[in-house]
């Protein structure tokens, strides 16, 4: 069974490695010294526990640069369970720690059976989180984390998702910016064998060609003017994980010849170095482009697409499955209620409307930044298609409506939005709404109208 990874911060080299010490027997211990070595490790190893000395270089006798570094980590991980380090007159810092999302703190010197005992009640709470995340994803069936979808299309990708996790089969996944691609690559690296491993990202199209071959093979030093110092590359740091390659399509000629080699022998060479490294990856590609046209205009090479390609998973833009934007919608709205610590019940009718009429050309991202500003912007309990900048959305009412259709839906709207702003409650609802509560029943009833249908 493989060790919990935890991540040590500490400027002292000394304390560093006596903590290695204590602790490797139980875990996989990483070193970091600074912010930067800390982040960089989190992004690379993804430790799910961290322990933190607030004390770090360029101030290590003030707790500034400890703070910021536990707010970026959590922002990496917002499950990695940190437990700071401080000293023993800073008591004021470790409280501030613990608001920020510490799961606990101890004065210097640390006692190292005490902090044993923290870590596995951690380690614990950490494993039961992440089971009953899974449970949820069971029991729910809509997705996997952030992927969330009740359409048939969404349907049939979580099906494949869970048959391709599985295998170490290299997956393509394509569709337009903004739908979502790499979070189809996590749902299958979090859903397989490799799931403790690391999930390495490189965004092919947003790096330099003449950095890339380094970013994704590394090289040795002295290979090029400025390679001061051996650096592993992208490929490497994935061993034993996922390495997923986004924007695949922009990748020049010559790295495709490269990257192809390393898919057929699992073997990569670093930049000027002459030894042949077996490394045990599986690799996740996406792109936006066309890449049979890509294949056909001789811009992309047909036996990489196949090596790549060996299971393709299509991500249909949110146009095409507007059932779901609802859906989404009210997710992002959960989220970013909690973040902002704004008190908002849902969507007003003519919001929900709008969601599902507009035609979402930036697809779920566009969807997550028009809820995200309209949670910061939005002053009242509701969220209105003002707020989503979506009143221009068609109105299902342009439509030929006869007089009664048009009188029938209005009310019904009108008393979803009211049971709505008064949270359901029924009496309330009735007042505010000048009826009495069996009229409401009534109502309710011949509108068919449940807490769903908000």
């Amino acid at each position: 069974m493989n060790k919990p990874k935890i991540l040590v911060v500490e400027d002292e080299e000394t304390i560093r490695h006596q903590m290695k010490w204590a602790l490797s027997d139980e875990y996989e211990v990483i070193l970091a010294e600074d912010r930067q070595t800390a982040l960089e490790q989190m992004r690379l190893q993804s430790p799910s526990l961290v322990a933190l000395d607030l004390g770090l270089p360029p101030a290590p006798r003030d707790a500034e640069e400890g703070l910021k570094t536990l707010g970026e980590i959590l922002a990496i991980n917002r499950q990695a369970k940190v437990i700071v380090i401080t000293g023993n007159q800073d008591k004021a810092n470790a409280l501030k720690a613990i608001e920020q999302g510490a799961f606990d703190f101890f004065a210097k010197p640390a006692d190292l059976q005490e902090l044993k005992v923290v870590l596995r009640r951690a380690v614990l709470l950490s494993n039961l989180e992440r089971e009953n995340m899974a449970l949820r994803e069971q029991v729910i069936g809509q997705g996997f984390e952030e992927m969330m979808g009740e359409s048939p299309p969404m349907q049939k990708i979580f099906s494949v998702i869970r048959k391709v996790a599985t295998t170490d089969a290299s997956v393509l996944v394509m569709g337009e910016s903004g739908v979502g691609k790499e979070l189809v690559a996590k749902a299958i690296h979090r859903s397989s064998n490799r799931s403790q491993g690391p999930f390495i990202t490189i965004n092919c199209g947003a790096i330099p060609e003449t950095l890339l071959e380094s970013e994704l093979f590394g090289h040795e030093k002295g290979s090029f003017t400025s390679a001061d110092t051996r650096r592993k590359g992208k490929i490497e740091y994935a061993d034993g994980g996922t390495l997923f390659l986004d924007e695949i399509g922009e990748l020049s000629a010559a790295l495709q010849v490269k990257l192809l080699r390393f898919l057929q022998e699992h073997q990569i060479e670093r930049i000027g170095g002459r030894e042949t490294i077996g490394v045990n990856v599986r690799v996740i590609a996406a792109t936006n482009r066309d890449l049979k046209q890509e294949i056909s205009e001789k811009r992309f090479r047909e036996d990489l697409y196949y090596r790549l390609g060996v299971v393709t998973v299509v991500v249909p833009p949110l146009r095409e499955r507007k059932e779901d934007a609802v859906l989404l919608a009210k997710a992002f709205l959960q989220k970013f209620s909690l973040q902002y610590q704004k008190e908002l019940k849902g969507f007003s009718s003519e919001a929900l409307v709008a969601l599902k009429s507009y035609t979402w050309p930036g697809n779920v991202r566009e969807l997550e930044n028009r809820v995200k500003r309209a949670v910061i912007m939005s002053e009242g309990k509701i969220v209105t298609a003002n707020d989503l900048e979506l009143h221009q959305a068609a109105d299902p009412m342009s439509r030929s409506m006869s007089l009664k259709e048009v009188r029938e839906h209005s009310e019904a709207e009108h008393i979803k939005d009211m049971l709505l702003k008064c949270d359901w409650n029924i009496s309330k609802a009735a007042l505010e709404l000048g009826i009495s509560r069996p009229t409401l029943h009534d109502l309710i009833k011949k509108y068919q109208i449940t807490k769903d249908t908000e």
